[in-house]
């Protein structure tokens, strides 16, 4: 997916988090903050774009997010697990309805027999008690892996956003 069509899915996200009056806050690891990218690049964002985090490392993930040594230990870095917490902390440090998280392995090293590089892990989150978790395994360099997670991430919100009442 290239730019302008993630900028589109963000667009139409945006739609309808203004919509129903909600925010977002994202929580980021391998695609480095692409995601809050993609929502700040649509005019009006800040209308319901709150904040983004970007926690690269494990102890960003822990100060920032609040995630647990115990959970990054037991789990890894890159585990539904630890995305989870990452979603909780963006929705606990912020003014947000909707977190994403997405924590993953890009490349082109760092991967193993049980991760491979294109394992991403994704949170959805919701104020109202929503949890949503997936792990994906996207083929690919480094960029096409991390444009494939930012497209996961927003679409997954978009899936996940309950109908509006008419």
């Amino acid at each position: 997916m290239d730019q302008a069509q993630l900028e589109t899915l963000a667009a139409a996200l945006g739609e309808q988090l203004l919509a129903r009056g909600e925010l977002l806050a994202t929580a980021e690891s391998c695609t480095g903050g692409w995601v809050a990218q993609c929502a700040t690049a649509i005019a009006g964002s800040s209308a319901w774009f709150e904040r983004g985090f970007v926690t690269y490392s494990n102890e960003a993930k822990q100060e920032m997010l609040g995630v647990s040594a115990a959970t990054i230990a037991s789990h890894g870095a890159v585990s539904e697990a630890t995305a989870l917490s990452m979603a909780e902390g963006a929705l606990a440090h912020s003014r947000a309805q909707w977190a994403v998280a997405v924590s993953g392995i890009a490349g082109p090293a760092g991967g193993s027999a049980a991760k491979p590089v294109g394992t991403v892990c994704f949170a959805w989150a919701g104020s109202d008690g929503t949890r949503a978790l997936a792990t994906r395994h996207f083929a690919g360099d480094r960029q096409q892996i991390r444009a494939a997670s930012v497209a996961c991430a927003l679409t997954g919100l978009l899936e996940r956003l309950p109908p509006l009442l008419t």
